[in-house]
């Protein structure tokens, strides 16, 4: 069979693929609560700064139940698909290196642990709780690791080296974070327990502010797939 002739190709750019990995899960979030919040589930407040809710609490009863799983497995699924064209994309543009070949697994690995998170929130019991949080961790530990791999890679490149430094700025911010909420658990704990909820919020929102970064990458590069009938 020949090579296909590109009167029957066409391309597709991916940088709305990317665009919604990110925003799709932040709609998530935010949407769950305001649905949560209207139904008295959760207080009325800021928890990026009040830390008044967990981001699981949100979705837990009513609406928010719902509207959590039918917007979040679906984000899961975007995000696999972003990270395994975010490996190809990185070796189009001269990335090499054992990073490049598993930062694509590590995301489809943080991917499916949204969609265990997602799938069993809401249910009561101890089999549940620890389902949820192998979930929570699964997804952003391995979501951290792949995003600072994606930008230590971009960093050595020559024409991306300037938005990777950002990106990688981003990824330090995300660890500095997760560090302070380490020690003010040891040393803190009383301080730790009001404020835990909120260091949740912040951690998911420089996740997906990630993404961001990466989706205006890919339109600058114009990253496509083709598709074709042979």
């Amino acid at each position: 069979m020949g090579t296909p002739s590109l009167s029957a190709s066409t391309t597709v750019q991916l940088w709305w693929l990317a665009l919604f990995t990110a925003l799709l899960p932040l709609l998530a979030l935010h949407g769950t609560y305001l649905m949560a919040a209207v139904e008295s589930h959760v207080p009325w407040c800021l928890p990026y700064w009040d830390s008044c809710t967990s981001i699981s609490r949100t979705g837990r009863h009513g609406t928010g139940y719902f509207l959590f799983k039918a917007l979040m497995i679906p984000a899961a699924v975007l995000g696999a698909l972003y990270w395994w064209f975010n490996g190809r994309w990185l070796r189009q543009q001269g990335a090499v290196g054992a990073g490049v070949t598993v930062l694509g697994w590590l995301g489809i690995g943080a991917c499916l642990g949204l969609v265990l998170y997602a799938v069993v929130l809401g249910h009561i019991g101890d089999t549940f709780h620890s389902l949820r949080r192998t979930g929570v961790v699964l997804y952003f530990s391995l979501t951290f690791l792949a995003e600072l791999l994606l930008s230590a890679a971009l960093v050595r490149l020559p024409g991306p080296r300037v938005r990777g430094r950002r990106l990688l700025a981003l990824c330090g911010l995300m660890l500095v974070l997760g560090l302070l909420s380490v020690v003010l658990q040891w040393l803190v704990h009383p301080l730790y327990d009001r404020i835990e909820d909120a260091f949740e919020w912040w951690f998911a929102l420089l996740i997906n502010l990630h993404a961001f970064g990466v989706a205006y990458l890919w339109w600058r590069t114009e990253f496509r797939a083709r598709l074709w009938v042979a």
